[in-house]
């Protein structure tokens, strides 16, 4: 389970290495909070045990580290372009 930010504001933010198969995105954890967007275009997923306004924070966060996450992304898995 590559992680691509550990603390960021209290989020973990990282992705399975068995999601190679789906488009590019990312999952986000906080205590028991979890969500997963989809980067291209950014998109909750799903979500459990977040408020809307904290997912709205996540949103902004990952947006900010958008650069980050593709990188890994392509690091990990290897670009399909």
């Amino acid at each position: 389970m590559p992680t691509v930010v550990d603390d960021l504001r209290g989020y973990r933010l990282f992705f399975f290495s068995i999601d190679r198969g789906e488009p590019m995105h990312i999952h986000v954890a906080k205590g028991r909070g979890y969500a997963k967007y989809w980067l291209q275009p950014l998109t909750l997923a799903r979500s459990r045990n977040f408020r809307g306004h904290e997912l709205n924070e996540i949103a902004r966060l990952v947006e900010t580290q958008r650069d980050q996450i593709e990188r890994k992304w392509h690091e990990h898995f290897g670009r399909d372009d």
